[in-house]
């Protein structure tokens, strides 16, 4: 049980650092005096880092041992988390932020690939939902405890506060990890694969970030980006389909529940972030939602999370796992189809709801997902599933958010540009009835306060659009779901 919370521990520091500080972005931007687009920056430059160097984690683990890989990386991420909340720039804050996640992110693929290894057989699906609330929960209870230290003290205690509990997971690896010997004969890592792997994300990550900034192909820096990520990506598949050990071994993808369980968990890796991200920000910047209570909503969706994870422990060997995945995304589904919906007079009960709705789901899928995933795999390939286990949802995350970002500026430039038409001298509703009496067309005053509504109303239509997006996401899991090959209950060990 040590071991299982040491993982847990080790594995709640990544999805912690991933969603604690979306909350406080409005109060970064205004102490650093960076625009959105700039601060957006704390959050996808996690994403990146953590998606280039969630594949060394195979090789870091031949090459020096798993118990070793994670104490350095807590260590790691103990000191830049430090610096992180003592950062006086926005450049400065983004370059700490990277080598933070540069040191967690192999951490999950690691103790996720040690939790597998431990706890085989009937003792893996109660292990697996016990590690899971930690990637599960942290990343939904963290809004609201950082929402809480960004209203009463400051946004960088956001970071602070997650010291703690790196101190006590480095020294429980320690005390329940038993140090497993290097496997030198694979300690070689593939320079090649690795270098155009950071190229394609990196390029792929900074079109999508600064293209409706640049106006696309218009751009120099857009095409070039375009380029850099297709040259990089042809490298990249051709050496690994040809090199006798790569970075990432192409075969893994020959287990046809493997393939399934990775682009159904790249999936739930674009559902998962998004509201989390989005949801902060709608609130305190239309709705005016004080931070403790944005990260309040949020921390619903994780206290639903919670109670379907305990039932994972109880029910995740009894039941089959497809029909735990339909249900999951079903909440999805139907969270987006309300998020859809959502106006400006939208009440803290439907948000909470449909979070819960949201939180509960989640709880529900990361079990069936990791069962099914690794159920034929090998335990001697299992930190290499691991490692394309979170490569891939991390990869998701990161461009699913950016797309967001891209949506919702470019809808309400367009919408902007609508609505504005409307708003003429000729109007009569400016010039009887209620409107008048706080809208003003002749005077400066009044004319800022309708571009400021017309504003609002405009992000708010770029909302809904990403949460149309969110809904149509969903269901594509539901064909995926329908192909798994599972074996029944006695005849194959999970």
């Amino acid at each position: 049980m040590g071991l299982l919370i040491t993982c847990t521990l080790v594995t709640t520091l990544y999805a912690t650092t991933m969603t604690i500080a979306n909350v406080s972005l409005p109060q970064i931007q205004g102490a650093l005096s960076a625009g959105p687009d700039q601060v957006a920056w704390v959050v996808t430059a996690n994403l990146i880092a953590t998606a280039v160097t969630i594949p060394l984690a195979g090789w870091m683990s031949n090459r020096f041992g798993r118990r070793r890989v994670m104490a350095i990386g807590v260590a790691g991420f103990a000191v830049s988390t430090l610096l992180c909340g003592l950062s006086s720039s926005l450049e400065a804050l983004i370059f700490w932020r990277v080598l933070q996640s540069g040191f967690c992110s192999p951490l999950a693929a690691v103790a996720q690939s040690v939790v597998i290894d431990e706890f085989p057989g009937e003792q893996r699906p109660r292990a697996v939902a016990i590690f899971m609330m930690g990637v599960g929960i942290a990343p939904t209870i963290a809004p609201l405890l950082g929402g809480y230290v960004c209203e009463t003290l400051s946004w960088s205690w956001v970071f602070y506060i997650m010291l703690p509990i790196a101190i006590l997971a480095f020294f429980g690896l320690f005390i329940f990890v038993r140090p497993d010997p290097p496997r030198a004969e694979r300690a070689e890592l593939d320079w090649i694969g690795f270098l155009s792997l950071v190229v394609m994300i990196s390029s792929i990550q900074l079109v999508l970030d600064r293209g409706e900034r640049e106006e696309w192909l218009s751009s120099l820096q857009i095409v070039f980006g375009c380029f850099c990520a297709v040259v990089s990506g042809w490298i990249f598949f051709s050496h690994s389909l040809t090199k006798e050990r790569p970075l990432i071994d192409l075969r893994l993808f020959t287990e046809r529940n493997f393939v399934l369980g990775i682009l159904i968990h790249g999936i739930f890796g674009m559902l998962f972030i998004t509201p989390m991200v989005l949801m902060p920000s709608l609130l305190q910047q239309l709705q005016d939602v004080p931070e403790f209570e944005a990260g309040s909503l949020i921390a619903i969706r994780g206290f639903a999370t919670t109670i379907s994870m305990l039932m994972m422990v109880w029910g995740a060997s009894k039941w089959d796992p497809r029909l735990l995945l339909l249900f999951g995304f079903g909440t999805h589904t139907y969270a987006g189809l309300t998020m859809a919906g959502f106006d400006m007079n939208t009440s803290f009960l439907e948000v909470s709801w449909v979070m819960f709705a949201q939180g509960f789901g989640v709880g529900c899928l990361w079990v069936p997902m990791t069962l099914v995933t690794f159920s034929n795999l090998a335990l001697d390939r299992s930190a290499e599933g691991a490692m394309m286990w979170n490569l891939v949802r991390s990869i998701t995350s990161s461009f699913y958010v950016s797309l967001s970002f891209i949506v919702i500026f470019h809808t309400q430039k367009m919408s902007y540009s609508e609505l504005t038409q409307w708003i003429i001298p000729f109007d009569n509703r400016f010039e009887f009835g209620l409107t008048q009496s706080f809208w003003n067309i002749n005077e400066f005053s009044s004319l800022m306060q309708i571009s400021n509504e017309v504003t609002r109303q405009a992000a708010n239509i770029g909302y809904i659009n990403v949460f149309h997006l969110f809904l149509w996401a969903s269901i594509l899991a539901y064909p995926l779901i329908l192909m798994i090959s599972w074996p029944p209950r006695g005849d194959k060990s999970q």
